[in-house]
């Protein structure tokens, strides 16, 4: 029954991947399961659920036996101007052809004895999504609507050993599935090193891993310590985009890590902070920047351009509030900028801009240790105005893009 249940959950959300599009600090998810939602993602010391290994594999030793599924509506607003280009890029640009997605999420876990807990989460990990009916670069030739779909899904299995009742080490090793597909950017294929291999070619998948560790202790009874890492997860490339991205296709996932306290202030009331740091410069593909170019460096060649995305600082704060058979969170996020001013233009394609999240969710505790949660977060509209964003071989000018989502999930959990 037991390997059923972890089958089980590995492979409903593949078959559901389609729908998986995500935008928050950058282009990763700001939570993993709807409680974390409920809390803007604070969670690196707070385990809560069987998706805790997407955060921390350490926090599997504490949340007991339990199965967690969920489901994730997640719609994003995306749009883009165009102002003082020679070349008759003008205009105002939505890119809200495709409106909404859904994430699916399945975690397990299993305690093997006292010490050994082990468990499996599955996962949307991050994505991008614009579809533009009006193109921008159809003044320079392009035909058809503008865009791009990025999906990441991960099936991380974990264990977790705890070195006495209260400190914990975990390791969860991350399979991903990755796809992508971009959309009318034709006349940019010129600058690339395989024309053939740049844009309109359908959808496209690689494979990788990576790993993840983690520590949980409680430093007095009522504060607990978290600290996570994340390696790069290594994946195969994009072969009918090797003439887009940088390295002939590739397109690493990127590494991350970050420290979180949770303080239990009463029997009822606890408080969490998480702090983490996301390392999308170290991707040739995400942060090397469009100048790259105009140094003879075409598309697709080992330091061709890229997105020009700078690395990510996030800091979340989270409350949790027992009452009765209810729990009750609330939380905010904010990100730094990943996507600098001089940078906007291709990005008209991937505005990953929002940095402010603010969430509230909910838990009813059933009987027969059934729990049915939901969650709601606003990502607030951030713009970015370009300045030196469009190159003067493409007319110059600027391109100012925006970004804001909603996101509502529901989730339901099985202790035994």
């Amino acid at each position: 029954m037991r390997i059923r249940q972890l089958i089980h959950a590995a492979v409903l959300p593949a078959i559901l991947a389609p729908g998986l599009a995500l935008a928050t600090n950058g282009y990763l998810s700001h939570a993993y399961g709807v409680k974390a939602q409920g809390l803007a993602g604070t969670g690196i010391a707070l385990p809560q659920d069987g998706l805790a290994a997407a955060t921390n594999p350490a926090g599997t030793a504490f949340v007991g036996n339990r199965v967690d599924v969920g489901l994730t509506w997640f719609r994003p607003n995306r749009n883009a101007e165009i102002g003082g280009n020679g070349a008759g890029l003008n205009g105002n640009y939505d890119g809200n052809d495709t409106q909404n997605f859904f994430i699916p999420e399945i975690g397990y876990v299993q305690q093997i004895n006292p010490q050994f807990a082990a468990g499996v989460a599955v996962y949307g990990n991050g994505g991008m999504n614009t579809d533009y009916g009006s193109n921008p670069f159809r003044a320079f030739g392009a035909s058809g609507s503008a865009g791009v779909n990025l999906e990441q899904l991960f099936v991380s299995p974990s264990i977790a050993w705890k070195l006495n009742e209260n400190h914990a080490l975990g390791l969860a090793v991350n399979f991903a599935y990755q796809r992508f597909k971009a959309e009318g950017i034709q006349p940019f294929a010129v600058a690339s090193q395989s024309p053939g291999n740049f844009t309109n070619r359908g959808s496209d998948s690689s494979t990788g891993w990576g790993f993840r560790l983690g520590y949980t202790g409680k430093l007095t009874p009522d504060l607990t310590l978290g600290a996570t890492w994340a390696s790069k997860t290594w994946t195969g490339k994009f072969d009918k985009y090797q003439g887009l991205f940088a390295e002939e296709g590739g397109f690493d996932i990127p590494a991350s890590f970050g420290v979180g306290l949770a303080w239990k202030a009463t029997s009822a009331l606890t408080l969490a902070a998480d702090v983490q740091r996301i390392q999308y410069s170290d991707v040739n593909s995400v942060g090397n920047q469009l100048g790259n170019l105009f140094t003879g460096n075409a598309f697709g060649s080992s330091n061709g351009p890229g997105f020009g995305w700078k690395d990510v600082t996030v800091a979340k704060i989270g409350v949790s509030y027992d009452i009765n058979e209810w729990t009750l969170r609330g939380g905010y996020s904010h990100a730094t900028q990943p996507i600098p001013k001089d940078q906007t233009l291709l990005n008209i394609l991937a505005p990953g801009v929002v940095q402010d999240h603010l969430s509230m969710g909910a838990t009813w505790n059933l009987s027969k240790g059934g729990e049915l949660s939901v969650a709601y977060t606003h990502a607030f509209k951030k713009t970015v105005n370009g300045s030196g964003s469009i190159p003067l071989a493409y007319g110059g000018g600027e391109a100012n893009i925006d970004l804001s989502e909603d996101i509502f999930g529901v989730a339901y959990g099985w202790k035994f």
